[in-house]
Order: structure tokens, then C-alpha cells, then sequence
């Protein structure tokens, strides 16, 4: 039981600090538009983020339905912003694609700790709150 436990909290805590495929392509990929002279296509952001056109589509098409960005149809189309960046927060584009972030006290979900005492000293939750606080403070215009 105990080696579960353990197991579960090392899980729960790789997923919070590491990002999904998705979610970097996501980030990474709005700042592309957002450098973009013009359009940025997704031949392009798939090279640039070493990704699949396919995958990059699929998430772009996520956050053209968020109002983020605008897509442009035919051979020279793409995406533009549809808002200044500095209004995009890094964590508005994250829980786009990942969804809302949670914070809770603990990693397992559950309102009493089997031993009494959490034995990761709520760590994950501070990691939760600094990640998210770090995507709050942060807008694509930081990165242009």
C-alpha cells in the first residue's frame, strides 16, 4: 500500500513540473505568431517546434475556438493573434489546452492523509501555486 501511495505522488508530481507535448507546442507556437511578420503556418511551427503537422494543427484549431488566434485559409494562409499579446497570459494558453489548473492540498485527492501527516510536506501543492503563478505573471509580449 504504502509503495502505491508513493508511486501515485511521484506520478502526480512529474505532471507538475513537466509539460505536455501539447501544451509546449501551444506555448511555443503563439509566440512563433506572435514574432511572425506576417502569417505562421503550421509547416512552419511544426519545424520550428520539431513537432508533427498534425499534432500542431489539432492544438491550433483548440485555440482558434478559444478566440486566440485567427486562421487564415488557402496556400499563403495561416494564424494571426486575435488579441495583443500582451493580454495572452502564458497560463490562458496553457489551460486552453490542458485545462483549468487545480490546486489542491494533496496530490492523492484525499481529505485525511493515511499516515497522519502528509509526507511530502505539501510540495505539491506549492509547486502547483509558483507554476501557475509564474504562467499568470507572463505574457507573449515578454517574449517579443
Amino acid at each position: 500500500m504504502v509503495i502505491l501511495v508513493i508511486n501515485y505522488l511521484i506520478i502526480a508530481m512529474s505532471k507538475i513540473v513537466s509539460l505536455t507535448e501539447a501544451a509546449s507546442i501551444a506555448l511555443h507556437g503563439m509566440i512563433i505568431v506572435a514574432k511572425a511578420e506576417k502569417m505562421a503556418n503550421v509547416i512552419h511551427i511544426a519545424e520550428l517546434t520539431g513537432s508533427s503537422r498534425h499534432h500542431v494543427a489539432k492544438i491550433f484549431q483548440r485555440l482558434v475556438k478559444d478566440n486566440f488566434l485567427e486562421s487564415h485559409r488557402g496556400p499563403t494562409g495561416g494564424f494571426t493573434l486575435k488579441r495583443d499579446p500582451a493580454e495572452i497570459t502564458l497560463l490562458a494558453i496553457y489551460e486552453s489546452i490542458e485545462g483549468k489548473v487545480e490546486i489542491s492540498h494533496c496530490p492523492l485527492d484525499k481529505s485525511i492523509c493515511p499516515f497522519g501527516k502528509c509526507i511530502m510536506d505539501n510540495v505539491t501543492r506549492k509547486m502547483t501555486i509558483d507554476f501557475k503563478k509564474h504562467l499568470e505573471a507572463h505574457t507573449l509580449a515578454d517574449y517579443l
